[in-house]
Order: structure tokens, then C-alpha cells, then sequence
């Protein structure tokens, strides 16, 4: 069929157009219809991670699991992980409507399943199933907004986007403390009636064959992308090898100060295990890459190349310590405001706004500084060092049950730091690498930046239960002190100056926390200078 054919043919809706690349752009009804279904998509995936922190607590007194509270978070982030990379790869062969519908609907089952659950395990399996969906949704979010118009109203479509995900951290933290004061199971169960309009708009609205709806020959090759040939472009084995590293790296360390020792063998032999994984991983990458120009062979989930560019070696680096940085402390503030100075939910979700309001904040002041030809990376390395002074101060606040007026402003300068960051590294990734390449270079920084997080995260909540198991001994039997790692609340049941000294040592042990993470972010500040160049890019 012919262009002019094919052109005629979308003229007379008033619902489509067509693009110069055979792209058939919505508009209308259909069009606001599905910006709609893409926005709440992207709100309730990126709000599952404030939302829960600040209830986490709670969730985990009912299970009486404190103690490894921190892998309801870690499950979730490594479900993001899995699907980083992969997603973009089968909306390709799939289409993208069906994988959006499966993206929703696996959320939805499995936030259904996480407010039902009835032990900590289910909770945990359940949200690393629900964070697949999310991740899901959010990479399917991503990959459609390019399609959706045309680039000159790109802007208009991402701009929305980005004060989503400003206004999802904004609120989720309170959100999490009101529901939470209530029925904790709701901060799952909401998420079905609020996507379940997103479900019926995708599967009614969206033309089949989104976006080369209306061209029959188009459609007939995307049925030829289901073909073994083009399956076989798809790196599984990477990505089924780059999941396992991390799935086998991320319990090691989660346990090893909790049931295991860190020479024990459970733990010996899942740090073993991910070690040759990594080392697989990236031979096969090597391997792959090597063989990119011979037909049908399968595309690097993370070109070879991408080592050899000391730029972009630098910015995944960077992006591993940021993630740290900042996934482990949306994490942390709300646990200390609750288990240290004994605030609700709600209060912990409001003591944790400096933090996330001067992130958000700095991201878009400094984002506007490098768009003005400032070289970002000398923003990257202040807002480092910004962030090295935020959790430096933060740690070496006194140990006190008691909440300082400084703790906001050490939070504000530690979230101003991470925000920068956050948008500067976005900025920076389409001038570190060819164009072929940025699709998976922005996959790849968003993968390491959640890997990192997950890893961190399960460090410092080792370390947080090895100093309490150590310097409680004196004071507590074994059994208390695991009442305490298990059951917060607990506390209350000793006597006045026993609970005061306990709560000083709990304060002691956020501070080792936040100490660990002025390190991670001093590795930020050295990472950044990998990317130095005599020529600096600017965006």
C-alpha cells in the first residue's frame, strides 16, 4: 500500500495522524484519553516506594519482621531492576500496547497480593513481583511518549511526566502515614481501583497496532518481529545473567547480619556465585558485541563499547553511589523518625519533605543551569560534595531521642545534593555515547542506579543490626534485643532507663547508617572525575 494511500486513510479520522516515519500519532479524544492512562500508571509505580517506607514500620510489627523490613523495599527495587532493560527490547516484537496491559495488569494483581499477604515471605515475593509490573509500567511509559506525538509536543507530554514523579515523592511519604494510621493493607489494595481506569483505557482506546495503527503493511511486519530471527536479537541471556548477579549479590549481603555470618556458607556461596555471574555477564557482553554486525545475532544488552568509554564507565559509577545515596535514605528517615523519636507514620512522612522538597527543587534549578552551557560535570562534582557535607552532618548529629531543628536543614542539603545529580547524569548520557547506543545507555544508567540502591540498602541495614546485636549485649539477652530487631514497639516494655539508653544505641545505629552513606557519596565525587575531559560537554 501505497504513502498516499496510507495518508488518505488517516485523514479521515480525526483521531490520528500520520509522521514522516510511518508513525500514526494520536489526537483528540483518544489522544488525552491515553495521556490520562500513561500519567496514573506513572504515579502509582513511582509512589510504591515512599508510600511503603513511611508505613514500613508498621507493615512489619504486624508481621513481626522488623528486622528484615528493609527487603520489602530491596524486592520491590530489584523487580524494577529485572525489567530496566528488557521491556523496551519486547514492546519491540510484542507491540506496545500488549505489553502495557501486561504491565498494569501484573501490578495490579500482585498489589492485590501484596494486601493480602499473611507472612513477611509472601510480602516479599509478592512485591518483587509487583515492582516487575512497575518497572514495567514505567520503562512502557517511556517508550510510548516518543510515539505518541510528534516531537514537537514531546515537551508538552514529559513535562506532565516529571511533575508526576515530583508530586508521587511528594506525597507518597504522607499519603503512607495517613493510610497507615488506619489499615496498612490499603496502600496496596487502593492501587486496583485507581489503575483499573488506566486497564480499560489502554484496552479500549488504543488503536491495535499502536503506533502503526491503520497501515496493514506495517502491521503485517510487526507480526513478522514475532519470527525467530528477530527474537534471537534480544540479549535474554544477558539480562537473565545480569538479574541473577545481582539477585544472588543482594541476599548475601541482606543476610549475612541477620540468620547467616558472613562466613558462613550460605553466604559464601551466593557472593561466589554472583561474582562468576558478573564475570559471565560481561564476557558474553564482550562476546556479543564483537559479533554486532552480522545479521541476526543478538543486540548487547550492555555493549562491550560501553567499557571502553572511560566518560560513560564514570557515569555508571557515579550512578551506582547515587542510587545508594538516595534510595537508602528515602529508606532511612522515615525508620528513624519512627523507631528513634517515636513520631507516627504521618509525622515521619512530613520530617521527610526538606529532604525530598530540595531535591526536587535543585533538580530542576540545576537541569536549567546546564541547559544555559555550563558544563554539567562540575555541577555533578559539587552536588557530590554537597552531598558528602549533607550525610557527614546528618551522622554526627548527637545520639538523642530527641529531634533537632538542624535535622531539616543537614536533610534539605543532602536532598539538594541528590537532586542535582539525579538530572544532571540524564542530561550528560545522550553526548557520552553514539546514538545508536543512547536508548540502552539510558537503560543501563537507570540499572545501575536501582542496583545500586538495592545492594546499598541491604548493606546498611546489616551493618544498622550488627552494631545494635553488639553493643546491646551488655544490656539485653539475645532474646530481647531480637525482639527489638524484630518488633520496634518492643522497646516500650523496659523500664524507663533502660528504653533511653536503647534508644540512644538505635540513634547510634542511624548514625552508622548515615555515616556509610557520606562514604558512598564521597565514591560519587570520585566516580565523576573519571568523566573528566580537556573538552567538557555541555547540553
Amino acid at each position: 500500500m501505497s504513502n498516499k494511500t496510507d495518508q488518505s486513510r488517516v485523514q479521515n479520522s480525526n483521531e490520528v495522524a500520520p509522521s514522516d516515519n510511518g508513525v500514526q500519532y494520536l489526537h483528540g479524544l483518544r489522544f488525552y484519553l491515553f495521556i490520562t492512562a500513561i500519567t496514573v500508571a506513572l504515579f502509582l509505580a513511582n509512589l510504591e516506594i515512599p508510600i511503603v517506607t513511611t508505613s514500613l514500620v508498621v507493615i512489619t510489627n504486624d508481621f513481626h519482621g522488623f528486622e528484615r523490613g528493609s527487603w520489602i523495599i530491596s524486592a520491590y527495587l530489584l523487580g524494577f531492576v529485572a525489567m530496566v532493560i528488557i521491556i523496551s527490547k519486547l514492546s519491540d516484537i510484542f507491540g506496545q500496547k500488549p505489553m502495557f496491559l501486561a504491565a498494569i495488569t501484573t501490578f495490579m494483581i500482585f498489589s492485590g497480593a501484596c494486601g493480602a499477604a499473611q507472612s513477611l515471605t509472601q510480602m516479599i515475593i509478592f512485591r518483587a513481583f509487583q515492582g516487575l509490573g512497575g518497572r514495567a509500567c514505567f520503562a512502557m511509559c517511556s517508550v510510548i511518549s516518543m510515539d505518541i506525538n510528534n516531537t514537537l509536543q514531546l515537551n508538552c507530554i514529559l513535562t506532565p511526566q516529571q511533575m508526576v514523579y515530583a508530586i508521587s515523592l511528594m506525597v507518597g511519604p504522607i499519603l503512607g502515614g495517613i493510610i497507615s494510621r488506619t489499615y496498612w493493607r490499603w496502600i496496596f489494595l487502593l492501587n486496583l481501583p485507581t489503575a483499573l481506569p488506566a486497564l480499560l483505557i489502554v484496552f479500549w482506546c488504543v488503536p491495535r497496532g499502536f503506533p502503526y495503527h491503520g497501515r496493514p503493511k506495517r502491521f503485517k511486519q510487526l507480526s513478522h518481529l514475532m519470527s525467530r530471527a528477530t527474537v534471537k536479537r534480544v540479549d535474554f541471556l544477558g539480562s537473565a545473567l545480569l538479574l541473577l548477579a545481582t539477585l544472588s549479590l543482594v541476599p548475601a549481603v541482606e543476610e549475612a547480619g541477620l540468620s547467616h555470618g558472613w562466613r558462613s556458607a550460605f553466604t559464601m556461596t551466593l557472593l561466589v556465585t554472583s561474582e562468576i555471574l558478573w564475570i559471565l555477564f560481561f564476557l558474553w557482553e564482550r562476546q556479543v558485541t564483537r559479533n554486532k554486525d552480522m545479521a541476526g545475532v543478538t543486540e548487547p544488552v550492555f555493549p562491550w563499547r560501553f567499557v571502553q568509554n572511560r566518560v560513560f564507565v564514570g557515569m555508571l559509577f557515579n550512578r551506582i553511589f547515587l542510587g545508594s545515596c538516595w534510595f537508602c535514605t528515602i529508606f532511612q528517615l522515615p525508620l528513624r523518625y519512627q523507631v528513634v523519636h517515636g513520631t507516627s507514620a504521618l509525622g515521619a512522612g512530613l520530617r521527610t519533605m526538606p529532604f525530598i522538597a530540595s531535591a526536587l527543587f535543585s533538580s530542576a534549578i540545576t537541569a536549567a543551569l546546564a541547559k544555559k552551557g555550563n558544563p554539567p560535570l562540575y555541577l555533578v562534582i559539587g552536588s557530590g560534595i554537597l552531598q558528602v557535607c549533607g550525610f557527614s552532618l546528618l551522622a554526627n548529629i548527637p545520639p538523642s531521642t530527641v529531634i533537632t531543628a538542624r535535622q531539616y536543614s543537614y536533610e534539605a542539603l543532602a536532598g539538594f545534593g541528590c537532586g542535582s545529580s539525579i538530572s544532571l547524569l540524564v542530561l550528560l548520557v545522550p553526548f557520552s555515547v553514539l546514538p545508536r547506543d543512547t536508548s540502552v545507555a539510558m537503560g543501563a544508567v537507570m540499572q545501575f542506579r536501582l542496583m545500586g540502591g538495592a545492594v546499598t540498602l541491604s548493606i546498611i541495614n546489616t551493618a544498622r543490626a550488627a552494631y545494635l546485636r553488639s553493643t546491646l549485649n551488655d544490656l539485653l539477652t539475645a532474646h530481647q534485643i531480637t525482639q527489638i530487631l524484630e518488633f520496634a514497639p518492643s522497646v516500650n516494655a523496659f523500664d524507663p532507663a533502660t528504653k533511653h539508653v536503647v534508644g540512644i544505641k538505635l540513634a547510634d545505629a542511624y548514625n552508622l547508617q548515615t555515616k556509610i552513606l557520606a562514604g558512598v557519596a564521597g565514591a560519587q565525587v570520585l566516580s565523576s572525575l573519571l568523566m573528566w575531559q580537556k573538552n567538557q560537554i555541555t547540553v
